[in-house]
């Protein structure tokens, strides 16, 4: 079943029971390069792949950029 959540601002469907980590995967994102809050709380990288994604949560992914 699909559910309606926000990524960075922007409405997204999912599948019921996706999680951090099949978000980012699903995304194309280097989990090494990117730091997750879910529903204003940050989550520790250990914990992407159990913490699952229900209706409504809204999601911010920033990205570490290097360069100089």
């Amino acid at each position: 079943m699909a559910i309606a959540i926000t990524v960075n601002g922007e409405p997204r469907m999912a599948f019921e029971g996706l999680t951090i980590l099949g978000l980012l995967e699903q995304l194309e994102l280097d989990p090494a390069r990117v730091a997750v809050e879910l529903d204003r709380r940050i989550v520790k990288q250990p914990l992407w792949c159990e913490t699952m994604l229900s209706a409504g949560s809204e999601v911010e992914i920033v990205q570490f950029v290097g360069g100089g």
